[in-house]
């Protein structure tokens, strides 16, 4: 597995970040994408106005390969893993074509391989051994897995699943 992490030196809107996502997720290497960046809460967390909205306008829905997925930060990093380097140069392309803006690229180890202390409280042992390798290291202890890790699905995945049934 190689990771490449792709920064940047702008914060992304919600329709750069969705083209960039799905023109990322359509090269056959690519495993996962994790998105850091800004918070952008729904309500506001501390001091006087706690407790409100705060209506971002980049805190939108983005469609990424057919799955809705709601933007919770402002794109400003991205942590891909592929599984092989062949599809480097891709990316670079993808990057040049988007961002008219400069970034950094770089291959190198960024995401966890073995389980945390968070993984084995948020779940326990026997489910930290039975679970996707893919996930270790993603947890927040505070969050939702659902509000936290969305899965979008490989399309090749999809087409061969039907074709099955």
């Amino acid at each position: 597995m190689i990771e490449v992490e792709v920064f940047p030196h702008r914060y992304l809107k919600a329709k750069t970040t969705e083209k960039f996502l799905n023109e990322i997720y359509s090269l056959d290497t690519v495993e996962r994408v994790i998105i850091h960046g800004q918070p952008l809460p729904k309500t506001v967390y501390f001091g006087p106005a706690r407790g409100t909205p705060v209506n971002h306008s980049e805190r939108k829905v983005i469609n990424v390969h057919g799955v809705p997925v709601e933007l919770t930060v402002m794109a400003g990093r991205f942590w891909i893993t592929l599984k092989d380097d062949s599809e480097i140069e891709k990316i670079e392309e993808i990057c040049k074509s988007l961002f008219p803006f400069c970034y950094d690229l770089k291959v190198g180890k960024f995401t966890r391989t073995r389980p945390t202390v968070t993984d084995y409280i948020k779940y326990g042992e026997r489910a930290v051994n039975m679970m996707d390798r893919s996930l270790i290291g993603l947890i927040d202890p505070r969050s939702k897995f659902d509000s936290a890790v969305k899965i979008i699905p490989k399309k090749k995945e999809e087409e061969t699943s039907s074709k099955e049934e």
